[in-house]
This record gives structure tokens, C-alpha cells and sequence, in this order.
């Protein structure tokens, strides 16, 4: 969700940055019919970067299509039995089951009817909530929303310091209950529309914050990246991970204290000089406590150390990834236009909620 985002898929609708003239619309654009179906498809690949990485996934591991036709997909989240997620350029979730089997599950999931489809104004991530619901961010209404059984959406956290929210991306709870978030601008931050940080609506967040919920208190507790987006804590939960988009690619991971508080910034990983498409954006931990995280050229495996074990490749921008099933050991990835998923050897962190 941001400029070099927009440039890789810029095959896909023709567009010029910045452009100073006014842009076509393409609110009512016609989207591709979506598609379940599990295939084989080229240019999908596992670089085994680190022997390591033969016990986290097995050399002969096959990565699959499941779904496929969709505008730009981010936020999975499994959920009761299948993998749901967003596609935020699209303005809906959907869900997909192993098998392939698609549904959709909300329209307008954004908070508003329509926009022109080449903009990042739809819904975003995806948590379990304890009473088995969801929480799903939505850009266009600027807060988090939980999701009922009937998929009737009601407001959860939608202000802080009495200012809307810019456009929450990336959800986690921690062990204590506390749900954390990332809230970089890229509502505002839009290419297409010639959009900067300086044209936000008068009111919202002046700095893109990472942010904690507890006991109905909301705290900014990381105010000073530039565009904080994917969040994961270790297994132990003392360790916080946040990816930072741009203008630098970078993995930072910080201590946490039992009372939520944050301190020991370090930077763990700087992939801006990498080549490829993609960006730091979604990240997840597995159960060993290794970080698994979209960037330049793909998605990186790698350990609590920052030791890079090897690299996922997809014919496409991989924006986020999740781990599922009912043993957390097959990994799902939303490539942009399609879900994509892997066998792993080793499960991933059970969020906090999920069944």
C-alpha cells in the first residue's frame, strides 16, 4: 500500500503518479470474476538461502493457487476453518477454504459504497476477537470495526486523542488481551490521486503511530516511523516486530514490558538497497519464533537473529501472509490478484483467539 506498491501493479491499469490532470474513474471499473481453484502456476518458487530453512519447510514443498481475480488482496486471518481476507482495492472480504472453495463475505468493507478502484480505500486486517468474532480496519472509514455472525459491523476504535485514526493497516493480540496496531497514511498517502501526508483531512493523526488497547484505553506507543505497517510479537511475547514500509525498508524489533511499554529499539533488518517488487508490509512469527515478512523481491524467512533462512517467489506483489489450518502448519500469502498457499514443517504462532 504504498508508491512502489502501485508502480508493480501498474501493468495492470495504466496510470501516471502525480498525474495533474483529472484522472478517469474508475469507481464503477469492471473487477475480473473471482476464481476458487487449487493449481499449479509458474514463476512461484522457495530460495533455500540457509540449510536451516529444509526443517521449516520440506525441499519438495509445492507453493499452490487457491483463488485467484481480485484487485489487490492483504489482511488474511483464519477463521473458523478458512482463510479470510480483504481485498482492499476491491472493497470486499472474502474467505477461501482449503479446498478452494471461495466466499463473499461483506461488500463496501471499506465503510463506503464505492472509489476508484486503483486506490487502497477498502478494508485491511483481519483478528480473531475472544467472544469468536472479527476485527476488520477499514481505510475508509479510518477505525477498526467488529464483525458479528451476520457480518453487521459496529465501531471499536475509531479516534484517538479525539482525532480519527489515518488508515488502520495491521492488528495483533497480545497475550495480556491487549490488542496492538499499526496506522500508517496510506488513505492519504496515494499516488493516483497526487495525494501526499500534507494533503490529510484536517483533524486526523499527525504522525503514523503504532498503537496499544487495553481495558478501554488507547495508547500511541510507537509515534516516530515514517510508515510502521506489519506487527508480530515472539513467542514469548517480550519481543515486538514492526515492518517499516519506506521511504527506508526495514525490520525493527523492540522489548516489551508486562505493562505493554516499549524500549530497546533495534534495527533488525534493512532490505532498501534489495532489488525486486514488493516492500516490508504484512509480517507473521512462527512457533520457533523465526519472522516471516513481505519485502523486495518476495517474502523472507527469518530468524529471531536476523539471519535471512530463504525467500519466497511469487509471479506477483505479496502484500501480507498467515498461518493456517487446525495445525497452524500451511502458510497462506495474498499476492495482490491471488491466494496463494505452502506446507510448512513448522506451525506458526496461534493468534491469540483463533480456534
Amino acid at each position: 500500500m504504498n508508491l512502489r506498491l502501485t508502480a508493480a501493479l501498474g501493468a495492470a491499469i495504466a496510470i501516471t503518479a502525480f498525474a495533474a490532470q483529472a484522472a478517469p474513474d474508475y469507481s464503477t471499473a469492471k473487477v475480473p470474476p473471482a476464481v476458487g481453484k487449487v493449481e499449479s502456476v509458474a514463476g512461484t518458487s522457495v530460495a533455500r538461502l540457509d540449510k536451516a530453512l529444509d526443517g521449516i519447510v520440506a525441499p519438495d514443498a509445492k507453493i499452490e493457487r487457491i483463488a485467484h481475480g481480485f484487485v489487490f488482496t492483504e489482511g488474511p486471518a483464519w477463521h473458523k476453518g478458512e482463510m479470510w481476507f480483504s481485498d482492499l482495492r476491491g472493497n470486499k472480504v472474502w474467505s477461501v477454504a482449503p479446498n478452494g472453495k471461495l466466499t463473499m463475505r461483506l461488500d463496501h468493507a471499506g465503510g463506503v459504497d464505492s472509489f476508484d478502484t486503483r486506490f487502497f480505500r477498502g478494508s485491511n486486517a483481519m483478528v480473531n476477537t475472544p467472544d469468536g468474532g472479527l476485527l476488520l480496519a477499514q481505510h475508509s472509514a479510518h477505525r477498526i470495526v467488529k464483525l458479528d455472525d451476520g457480518m453487521h459491523a459496529t465501531s471499536f476504535i475509531d479516534k484517538y486523542d479525539g482525532k480519527p485514526l489515518n488508515s488502520p493497516n495491521d492488528m495483533v493480540y497480545a497475550a495480556d488481551g491487549a490488542l496492538w496496531f499499526t496506522d500508517p497514511p496510506y488513505y492519504f498517502n496515494d499516488p493516483v490521486a497526487g495525494m501526499t501526508d500534507a494533503t490529510k483531512v484536517k483533524g486526523t493523526q499527525k504522525t503514523n503511530n503504532v498503537y496499544r488497547y487495553k481495558d478501554g484505553k488507547l495508547t500511541a506507543v510507537i509515534t516516530d516511523l515514517p510508515r510502521p505497517n506489519g506487527i508480530g510479537f515472539s513467542p514469548d511475547g517480550k519481543t515486538l516486530y514492526i515492518s517499516n514500509t519506506e521511504p527506508k525498508s526495514q525490520l525493527y524489533k523492540y522489548d516489551v514490558s508486562a505493562d505493554g511499554k516499549v524500549s530497546g529499539k533495534k534495527l533488525l533488518a534493512d532490505w532498501s538497497k534489495e532489488k525486486g517488487d514488493g516492500v516490508p508490509d504484512g509480517l507473521k512469527v512462527d512457533s520457533k519464533g523465526n519472522i516471516w515478512c513481505t519485502g523486495e523481491g518476495g517474502i523472507r524467512i527469518v530468524s529471531p537473529q536476523g539471519k535471512v533462512l530463504g525467500q519466497i517467489v511469487l509471479p506477483e506483489v505479496a502484500a501480507n501472509l498467515t498461518f493456517g489450518g487446525n495445525d497452524m502448519k500451511t502458510l497462506y500469502i495474498t499476492g495482490s490478484t491471488s491466494i496463494y498457499k505452502l506446507p510448512l514443517l513448522v506451525a506458526g504462532e496461534r493468534p491469540m483467539y483463533t480456534k
